[in-house]
């Protein structure tokens, strides 16, 4: 009977047992589909809390590294500059002599006065345009400096390969050379200075020398003759010829010039940190981007810099104009007040809070290549 039935039900009973056994497929694929859609879900959530996390992380730092440019390493280095660019650019021997000529007619001929009011005048405006420059230099240099190396640091705490022993070797083997990464933000002070001045002073003397005493300097004046002596000055040789005076041109000769990287080295013939550091900074500094970076905070250092000293006129005094004569001690005191430490000086925080200066920097801490 049950054969019977098998034969007469047979192919029924094959195409019944395809479609279950099929079934039965198809739902351990959905099955096993829908848990695999479940599992990505789970993990491009975790991704994004994670991509969340990071980025926190990475505006907390970023905002931190700032914070260390203002509080630690600007403080230093302005202080270092305005004591050597007082020392190169020391105007008091020639007012000396000025207020010495003036109690004592005799003691100086009209030629000698005039010889020392020209001089008097280059240096004025040499060492406040020199300030200007500068300060608004060093304050994007220290910046892309701390910027790369936070950047690194963090990526490499954030890796944490290796155990705490082959971190703690890592450290022993990097931090001379992170050490003189930030040192050398004296660069310009201890190596570059020297030239800048002459450079700088050739410059002013090119656009000033026909500027008389007597002459009527007005605000729009200020600024015009300003622009005129940085646009001289970063106009001189190659495009890039100004960047040598804030960092070494060869940084492997400058690391073992100093002191700090006297030790030997475990493969002298690979480039050390510092060198790539060095490296990584020499394109940013080199780069159109941050050309115009210093191109546009030069521009709003002359402009706070002209209604400053706008404010401590009369206001109609400067708008209208005052003789150059009169003009020039203030220059001189302009330049100590443009080299005053971040906390108290304007200029900085003019400089910073350009929209052009924060989206930069962003930028530059969110796209530092990491080796």
């Amino acid at each position: 009977m049950f054969m019977d039935f098998w034969r007469r039900h047979k192919k029924k009973l094959y195409v019944t047992f395809g479609v279950v056994s099929s079934g039965l497929l198809f739902y351990k694929l959905y099955a096993g589909h829908r848990r695999h859609i479940s599992e990505l879900k789970k993990e491009l959530e975790a991704e994004k809390k994670n991509d969340e996390l990071v980025r926190a992380q990475l505006k907390d730092h970023f905002e931190n590294i700032q914070v260390v440019a203002n509080s630690t390493t600007l403080p230093h280095v302005m202080q270092y500059l305005s004591r050597r660019i007082a020392e190169e650019l020391n105007v008091m021997h020639l007012t000396e002599k000025l207020m010495k000529g003036k109690d004592q007619p005799n003691t100086l001929t009209v030629a000698e006065k005039l010889e020392l009011w020209d001089r008097l005048k280059i240096l004025s405006f040499t060492r406040m345009v020199l300030s200007l420059w500068s300060m608004t230099l060093l304050n994007l240099y220290i910046r892309v400096q701390v910027n790369i190396l936070g950047r690194h640091l963090y990526i490499d705490t954030a890796r944490g390969f290796g155990s705490s022993y082959q971190h703690e070797e890592a450290d022993i083997i990097y931090r001379d050379d992170q050490q003189l990464f930030l040192s050398s933000a004296d660069y310009l002070v201890n190596y570059g200075l020297t030239s800048l001045v002459l450079n700088f002073e050739a410059a002013t003397s090119e656009v000033i020398k026909s500027i008389q005493l007597k002459d009527v300097f007005s605000s729009t004046v200020l600024h015009d003759t300003i622009e005129q002596i940085l646009d001289c000055f970063m106009s001189k040789g190659s495009p890039h010829n100004w960047l040598y005076y804030l960092i070494p041109e060869d940084p492997k000769t400058y690391s073992l010039s100093t002191a700090s990287l006297r030790s030997e080295r475990t493969n002298p013939s690979h480039p050390s940190n510092f060198e790539q550091l060095m490296l990584e900074t020499h394109a940013v500094l080199s780069s159109a981007e941050f050309g115009n970076i210093v191109d546009v905070s030069l521009k709003a250092a002359v402009v706070a810099m002209v209604e400053n000293m706008q404010a401590q006129y009369e206001e109609t005094n400067l708008m209208v104009g005052i003789p150059l004569a009169k003009l020039l001690p203030r220059l001189s005191h302009l330049g100590e007040q443009l080299l005053e430490e971040p906390n108290r000086n304007m200029y900085f925080q003019v400089i910073q809070n350009l929209p052009e200066v924060e989206l930069f920097f962003t930028v530059l801490y969110s796209s530092t290549p990491v080796s």
